[in-house]
């Protein structure tokens, strides 16, 4: 008799994915210390469900009601290329400003003074410090997985961190020895993540690295959601979302047949999984 509540006070504490119509499917959300990575065609919907994702769980975490014990404590958007400016222009011309609104609760973080200084970028372009503060900066900074190992060792207990930049940084990497430098800052943040409790979504954009590489990004991860493109039948191009792997859920995904969604993107909701496809 007592085995229900001792089942429930040890049961894991899903952190949810802020996507309405996909946290059901796959029981209520994401376990924690989960790294997942977004393997995507151009244009296929990985950035959307980031956005989504992210402003969703703001909006929740801001506006509480009911439990609140499996939202993150933290919203952290790294990135090695982009501004943010341009990450809050790109939301706000895509997506409804009650949506939009999240983007009060997420911490950005711009990593791409290092990435550009070793490159012929125009300072001016990336930068608006002034040279002694660019050499200061210079001397303080490692290579960028250094950096960015310092940054995610900030996070809190529980946080949903969002790395946009993987397609750049492993570009960096693969045409060199120091590639496995790269699979192996992968495989331990795959542990440590488990340390803090932190789920983390990396966006890696497909067909970039070739084959052997990808497949070694995508066996340091716990998850792997593939977004992509399919022709239907009248011709058209429709978003289709995989679970290529997922550590924990696969076992409940796959007795369903829910592996495979239609996807459909809108400014009111941002990301939605449309209508779920069968696997035949």
């Amino acid at each position: 008799m007592e085995t229900g509540p001792v089942m429930k006070e040890n049961a894991v504490r899903l952190m949810p994915t802020g996507i309405s119509s996909l946290d059901p499917v796959i029981e209520g959300g994401v376990p924690p210390g989960t790294l997942v990575l977004l393997l995507a065609e151009i244009g296929a919907g990985s950035t959307e469900f980031v956005y989504s994702s992210m402003l969703n769980l703001s909006l929740r975490t801001r506006n509480p009601s009911g439990d609140q014990s499996a939202m993150p404590a933290a919203i952290r958007y790294l990135t090695i290329t982009k501004m943010k400016e341009d990450i809050e222009r790109e939301i706000t011309l895509s997506f409804h400003p009650d949506l939009a609104r999240g983007l009060e609760g997420v911490t950005f973080e711009d990593l791409s003074s290092h990435y550009f200084e070793a490159r012929v970028v125009p300072v001016e372009w990336y930068s608006q410090a002034n040279l002694v503060e660019r050499l200061q900066k210079r001397k303080e900074h490692g290579d960028i997985l250094t950096d960015l190992a310092t940054r995610l060792n900030t996070s809190k207990h529980r946080s949903l961190v969002i790395l946009d930049s993987l397609t750049d940084i492993a570009v960096q990497y693969a045409s060199t020895e120091n590639w496995n430098e790269l699979t192996a800052f992968l495989r331990g943040l795959q542990r440590v993540a488990k340390e803090w409790n932190c789920t983390l979504y990396l966006l890696l954009t497909r067909g970039i690295l070739d084959p052997q590489k990808e497949r070694e990004i995508a066996d340091t991860a716990d998850a792997v959601i593939l977004f992509r493109w399919e022709e239907t039948s009248a011709a058209r191009r429709q978003r289709i979302m995989y679970f290529e792997k997922f550590r924990g859920l696969m076992p409940h995904l796959e007795e369903k047949d829910l592996v495979k969604f239609a996807v459909r993107i809108s400014s009111a909701n941002g990301f939605e999984v449309s209508n779920i496809r069968v696997v035949v």
